[in-house]
């Protein structure tokens, strides 16, 4: 049945993107959503024969991040999606997780694989079915031996995260799910870096209420206070859809998303920020952060949306302070005017990820091209210099968010280029903060120094990985790489 809705879908959608009237190309979308929907009551009804397993592989086409809502996160050891690249929205909520995964496989047999056994080698993008006997050992050999690190990690969960010779250095979390709080605060995280607020948007069926975002918003507040909790504004655009608000564009990446779709529709932006600030009152640990900027006009007009809200709420009897604003670095065009920025915000934070993508000219979403997505190339490590000094030379606050600060290697970089906050996935939490106790900032200055007078990001990154290893850290650099589990087809796209 499943397969002959996608006959069906794909040949409305073929029909509708052929038409020459751009509105009536743009209901491709719209028949895509439907498809979708009918998809999941269907799979509904076969889940209610079949239910997921407790130690359950996701497999399908096109994974969102909506899994982990539909899916209790405990049944959740491995995924496998046949698009995207380890650096999609959905792959890096996965890691945030410490769920194991594989994406960009291109062809696989997913009909053919519901109940079979399989691995997931996320660190070296394999999957592995129906393993004999011995290759399973071997993997569950390595699995112990990732437990047994757990352990040893656990040891700094509650220590401050500090170089040997006392250099300070914050580290927060990157959230977006509930799910995500348990396992943050238990590795002792110091605040939120990163709230991802269209998360909560992308797992319903419209636009949630003032009321609805703001209980989201207040059990995140409650849950790190008094610590600081920053929330994203709406992202959304390039691999983040919303069913109910169709984005169609030929280069979404470079087209309509983060800030300008807000300022294009105030209505939206105004709910959510008097919606942050209600569920702020009587705490007061909440930050703004604005996405995809990329001038000050921009900075300007959100500004004043903001302090339009504020000043709403505060009319309305809300007993909350003005929260400091920050802009997030994610686009070339805002590494030349930090000065600028900073005249305007309280903040400034690197998106590590996005802002790679956008130096390189490399979709992190296209496997064919994910070789060429290298967040040790020295254009992006000279971006990132750039940033932190005139930030600093400013008296601004600046932080960086990423997997750049949640790989082990890539945030002594960080440290020696001067960002003091880091904000990660709180599964690399622990392991970053044991690798900056065990080196000194003499140390990762002189590895700085090295790296300027290399040109090859692989050469970088191997000599980094030398460092390490002479150190005897090499083991903490490298991920969970794998889990056992039985597959449960997940395919969710009729398309």
């Amino acid at each position: 049945m499943q397969g002959a809705l996608r006959e069906v879908v794909t040949k409305h959608v073929a029909a509708f993107e052929a038409m020459e009237d751009p509105y009536l190309q743009a209901r491709a979308s719209d028949v895509r959503d439907l498809g979708l929907r009918i998809l999941a009551y269907l799979q509904e009804a076969k889940t209610l024969t079949a239910p997921i397993p407790d130690r359950a592989i996701i497999v399908g086409e096109d994974i969102t991040p909506t899994i982990f809502v539909d899916i209790p996160r405990e049944r959740i050891v491995g995924i496998v999606s046949l698009h995207g690249s380890s650096n999609s929205h959905m792959a890096i909520v996965a890691r945030s997780l410490g769920i194991p995964t594989v994406v960009g496989v291109g062809e696989f047999p997913l009909s053919r694989l519901e109940g079979l056994t399989l691995i997931v080698d996320g660190h070296r993008g394999e999957v592995v079915v129906q393993p004999s006997a011995e290759v399973v050992r071997q993997y569950q050999d390595i699995i112990d031996e990732q437990v047994e690190l757990s352990k040893e990690l656990d040891v700094v969960r509650d220590l401050p995260c500090e170089t040997t010779d006392g250099h300070r250095v914050n580290l927060f979390v990157n959230t977006g799910l509930m799910a995500d709080v348990n396992i943050s605060l238990q590795r002792g995280a110091e605040g939120v870096g990163l709230y991802r607020t269209e998360i909560p948007f992308m797992v319903r069926d419209r636009f949630p209420s003032e009321l609805e975002q703001m209980e989201i918003y207040r059990q995140q507040l409650e849950a790190f206070y008094p610590a600081p909790v920053t929330m994203r504004t709406l992202d959304i655009g390039g691999d983040k859809a919303l069913p109910y608000f169709p984005i169609q564009e030929d280069n979404p990446f470079l087209g309509w998303r983060g800030i300008r779709v807000t300022l294009d529709h105030p209505e939206i932006f105004l709910v959510q920020i008097r919606a942050m600030l209600w569920a702020s009152e009587s705490l007061d640990n909440l930050r703004i952060m604005l996405p995809m900027v990329s001038s000050v006009i921009e900075i300007d007009e959100a500004m004043h949306l903001i302090h339009r809200a504020y000043l709403e709420v505060l009319e309305e009897g809300a007993h909350v302070q003005m929260p400091e604003v920050g802009v997030m670095i994610e686009v070339p065009a805002a590494v030349y005017q930090i000065k600028d920025f900073v005249q305007q915000c309280d903040f400034i934070s690197v998106g590590s990820n996005d802002l790679t993508q956008y130096l390189l000219a490399v979709d992190r979403n296209n496997r064919r091209v994910a070789n060429l997505y290298q967040a040790f190339h020295p254009s992006v490590l000279r971006a990132l210099k750039m940033i932190v000094d005139a930030a600093k030379e400013e008296g601004t606050p600046v932080s960086i968010c990423g997997e750049m600060a949640g790989d082990p290697r890539s945030a002594l970089l960080l440290v020696a280029m001067g960002y003091e906050t880091l904000s990660m996935s709180a599964t690399s939490l622990l392991r970053v903060k044991w690798v900056i106790r065990k080196v000194g900032m003499d140390n990762i200055k002189k590895l700085l120094d090295d790296v300027w007078d290399l040109d090859n990001a692989a050469v970088i990154r191997s000599h980094v990985d030398l460092m390490l290893e002479n150190a005897g850290l090499g083991s903490f650099i490298r991920p969970t790489v794998a889990q056992l589990g039985k597959d449960k087809e997940q395919d969710k796209s009729p398309s």
